[in-house]
C-alpha cells in the first residue's frame, strides 16, 4: 500500500540501530522526520546526514524525531553512525520494504547501465501518524532548513489549533 498526503501511514515496522523498533503508530503524538538516502559513506548522503546532525537540537527542540532510512544493513548504519557522531537512528530497509511504500525506489542509470536506486527524499509524519509534507527527487543544499520549517509550522498550527 502506498502512502498518501494527509491520509494515515499504511502499517510497517521496521529495525532501527539502538535497537529501535519503529512502526506506523511507534511514535504517534510526536512529529516525525524520515529521510530516505541511496547509500551510507557516499558524498551526498555523508553530508545530508551530517545537515540533520548539525540541525538535530532544533529538531528536538520543536517536538519532532529525525530518521534515516536505507537499505543498508545495521552494521553499516552502526559504522557511518559512529564515525559521523549522528544523534539520530537509521533504519536498515534491506527488503526493500518501507523504500517501496513511500515510493522512492527509481530506476536509475549508472556509468551506462539501469540500476534500481534510491530517490533522495523526505517525509513529514504529523502527531496523528498521518503523512504532512513529502520532498521527492531532491537536492542537498538547504533541503534540511526546508524541512525543519515545515515542522515548527506544524507546531504552530497544532499550538493555535
Amino acid at each position: 500500500m502506498a502512502i498518501v498526503l494527509n491520509k494515515p501511514l499504511p502499517e510497517f515496522e521496521a529495525n532501527a540501530t539502538s535497537g529501535l523498533k519503529v512502526s506506523n503508530i511507534s511514535h504517534v503524538g510526536q512529529p516525525v522526520v524520515l529521510f530516505f538516502y541511496p547509500k551510507d559513506n557516499t558524498p551526498g548522503c555523508t553530508t545530508e546526514a551530517m545537515q540533520f546532525r548539525d540541525k538535530y537540537k532544533d529538531f528536538v527542540k520543536a517536538g519532532a524525531m529525525v530518521l534515516g532510512v536505507s537499505r543498508d544493513n545495521m552494521k553499516s548504519h552502526d559504522d557511518f553512525k559512529s564515525k559521523l557522531e549522528l544523534p539520530f537512528e537509521l533504519i536498515a530497509d534491506t527488503e526493500e520494504k518501507m523504500c517501496h511504500m513511500f515510493g522512492v525506489v527509481k530506476n536509475k542509470i549508472m556509468y551506462g547501465k539501469k540500476v534500481k536506486g534510491i530517490e533522495r527524499s523526505t517525509f513529514l509524519i504529523g502527531t496523528d501518524g498521518t503523512l504532512k509534507q513529502e520532498w521527492r527527487g531532491l537536492k542537498v543544499p538547504g533541503h534540511v532548513e526546508e524541512v525543519l520549517k515545515a515542522v515548527k509550522d506544524l507546531k504552530k498550527a497544532a499550538t493555535v489549533a
